[in-house]
This record gives C-alpha cells, sequence and structure tokens, in this order.
C-alpha cells in the first residue's frame, strides 16, 4: 500500500496528488478496476480490436492534417 509523508504546511492538494501518482505506479486502481466484475475473454477481445481500431482513425486523422 502506498504511503505518503506529509511535510509541515504543505497543501492538502499537493499531498493528494502526490498519493495518487504513487497509487496509480503501484497499478491499485487498475487491479481494483479489473477486479471488479468479470468480462467473457469474448467481450475482452472485441473491446481491445474496438480500442485499436479507434486509434488507428485517430492516427489517419491526425496524419492527414
Amino acid at each position: 500500500m502506498p504511503g505518503v509523508r506529509v511535510k509541515e504546511e504543505e497543501p492538502f492538494e499537493s499531498v493528494l496528488k502526490r498519493f495518487k501518482k504513487q497509487c496509480e505506479k503501484a497499478g491499485s486502481f487498475r487491479k481494483s478496476a479489473s477486479v471488479e466484475h468479470y468480462e467473457k475473454p469474448s467481450v475482452k477481445k472485441k473491446k481491445k480490436t474496438l480500442a485499436a481500431r479507434k486509434r488507428a482513425l485517430k492516427k489517419l486523422k491526425k496524419m492527414a492534417r
């Protein structure tokens, strides 16, 4: 579990930002999201191909400019 030491007179926002960054590096949020519900392998594959297709279209649009 990530932990953050609070320095004297440090604003709460910066402490929270550091904590979130550490949690993201540790992968805590991604793990909890993936464990939250089960997805069939076929559904995962469809989502993955759809995301790849979107990325490719976005790349094409960017190159056309």
